[in-house]
């Protein structure tokens, strides 16, 4: 059993980033806190540490219970770990972006449609 484990091989045990390279670029990018500070990629892990991290989809935080530097099944990884609290970021579409695809008619290039309909008028 390990005492002591780097926190960039840890989050890629634990399945949180899908290379060491991502893990290093979040840590770095101040994406990963550890114990409320923002830890350097060589930092040490221990039993009882407190995480926050933040992706795109999420912010999680948890608390490291066991500690491991190889990267195995899904079901073994979520063993390292306990989520105290978790916040999805599921933002809804800006209206003005949903509108962005619509088209006034007479604007820019004829639908399939509006090009037949121009066909058949001309008798092509």
């Amino acid at each position: 059993m390990m005492d002591k484990v780097r926190i960039d091989k840890w989050l890629w045990a634990g399945r949180f980033f899908k290379t060491r390279a991502l893990a290093v670029a979040a840590i770095k990018g101040g994406k990963v806190k550890l114990n409320g500070q923002n830890p350097k990629p060589s930092k040490t892990l221990q039993v009882g540490d407190v995480l926050e991290i933040t992706q795109p989809h999420r912010k999680v935080w948890l608390r490291v219970e066991a500690l491991s530097d190889r990267r195995g099944p899904a079901q073994v990884a979520q063993t390292l770990y306990s989520i105290e609290k978790e916040q999805r970021n599921q933002r809804k579409p800006d209206p003005m972006q949903a509108l962005a695809g619509f088209r006034e008619k007479g604007r820019g290039r004829p639908t399939k449609r509006e090009r037949r309909q121009i066909e058949r008028w001309l008798g092509e």
